[in-house]
C-alpha cells in the first residue's frame, strides 16, 4: 500500500519527495496567466476552477502522489478538500505556496503572465476604494463603496476565501479554454505521466 502523504509539505519535503518517487506530480491550481508568469518546473496547471467545474467526474486512474501548489495554500486547500470529497488521496498542500518555494529558494519557471490573483485583488480593492474616496467628494453616499471593500476583505480573511478573486478568476486573461480543460485535467486525473511543463 503507498504511503500517505502528509496534509501540508515544505519546499524541502517536496525536493525529498521528487528525488524518492520521481511520479510525483505538482499541480498548481492558479489561473492560467498567474501559472505562465512563474511556476515550479516540472509542475502542470490544473486551476481551481476548473477542479469545481468538473468536480462530478474526477476519478485518479494511478496512484502517484499529488502536491497541490497556489500562490500562498489558501487555494491549493481547498482543491485538497475538493479532490478528498472526490475520493482522491495521496494529496498535499505546498505550505507557503510559490511564495514560500520562493522564498526558501526554490527553482521557478518565469515567463510572461498575469499578475497573481493576490495583486490582482489589491489592485482592484484598491481602486475601487480610491475610487469611492474620491467620488464620496462629489456625492457623499458614494463613501460607502470604501466600506464595503473593507467589509468583503475583512471576510475574506476570516472566512479564507475572496469573491474578488472568484469574480476576476471570470475575466479572459484568468480562464482555460474549454478545450484545454480536458488535458489539464489529466496531469492530475491520467494514469499515464503527464508531460513535464
Amino acid at each position: 500500500m503507498p504511503q500517505a502523504l502528509p496534509k501540508t509539505v515544505d519546499t524541502a519535503q517536496v525536493r525529498e519527495l521528487r528525488e524518492a518517487d520521481p511520479q510525483i506530480r505538482l499541480i498548481d491550481v492558479r489561473a492560467p496567466g498567474e501559472f505562465t508568469s512563474s511556476h515550479i518546473p516540472g509542475s502542470y496547471n490544473v486551476p481551481l476552477d476548473l477542479l469545481r467545474e468538473h468536480r462530478e467526474e474526477l476519478t485518479a486512474q494511478h496512484g502517484d502522489p499529488v502536491v497541490l501548489v497556489c500562490a500562498s495554500g489558501g487555494r491549493a486547500e481547498q482543491a485538497r478538500t475538493l479532490l478528498e470529497s472526490a475520493g482522491l488521496d495521496r494529496l498535499s498542500v505546498l505550505r507557503g505556496g510559490i511564495t514560500g518555494w520562493e522564498q526558501d529558494g526554490g527553482e521557478l519557471n518565469r515567463g510572461r503572465g498575469t499578475w497573481a490573483m493576490e495583486r490582482q485583488v489589491r489592485l482592484a480593492a484598491g481602486l475601487l476604494v480610491l475610487g469611492g474616496v474620491v467620488a464620496s467628494t462629489a456625492y457623499e453616499p458614494l463613501k460607502w463603496i470604501a466600506g464595503f471593500v473593507g467589509a468583503g476583505l475583512t471576510f475574506a480573511a476570516l472566512s479564507n476565501t475572496c469573491a474578488m478573486s472568484r469574480v476576476l478568476g471570470l475575466l479572459p486573461h484568468n480562464r482555460t479554454s474549454t478545450t484545454d480543460g480536458r488535458a489539464l485535467l489529466d496531469a492530475l486525473t491520467d494514469g499515464k505521466t503527464p508531460k513535464r511543463q
